[in-house]
């Protein structure tokens, strides 16, 4: 039995439904590739929200702080249309150093529509880097991508 909350399973990994709105897609009616960034953006951002690290939070900090990105892969699998329903499953894969690394899936029902990986850091106001805050990273541990383990 799970000891995350919702909407965490128990190996960690957080789960985000988005429906694809006519003005997700392009000319076609599949849904524009950078749009597909827009998606893992919100599933990382209610990953955070959800593990108890609020955006507002690190900005009301006494040094304040966010995260940016120094590094997105994306591998597009399949084409997502107007109206499907679609979810976003991120996995925090830990941090080592003064990165942060996120893995996220778009998946329409069991269907693989695209795969991300991506590498978070935070910085200071100003653009600055700055090392993860220590208590955001033990606040993060719990939710930390544990793989099942192999029964065979």
């Amino acid at each position: 039995m799970s000891t995350l909350p919702p909407p965490f399973d128990e190996q960690g990994q957080h789960w985000l439904n988005i429906r694809v709105y006519y003005e997700d897609t392009d000319f076609t009616g599949m849904v524009y590739h950078a749009n597909y960034l827009r998606f893992f953006e919100r599933g990382r951002s209610d990953f955070l929200r959800d593990a108890g690290v609020s955006h507002q939070n690190l900005l009301a900090r006494e040094t304040p702080a966010a995260f940016t990105l120094t590094n997105v892969e994306v591998d597009y699998k399949r084409a997502a249309k107007v109206d499907d329903l679609l979810t976003i499953r991120t996995r925090s894969l830990g941090v080592k150093g003064v990165r942060m690394f996120f893995e996220q899936t778009c998946l329409r029902g069991d269907e693989v529509i695209a795969e991300g990986r991506i590498t978070a850091v935070m910085i200071h106001t100003d653009g600055r880097p700055m090392r993860p805050i220590p208590d955001v990273v033990e606040q993060l541990k719990p939710f930390k991508f544990q793989p099942p383990e192999d029964i065979s």
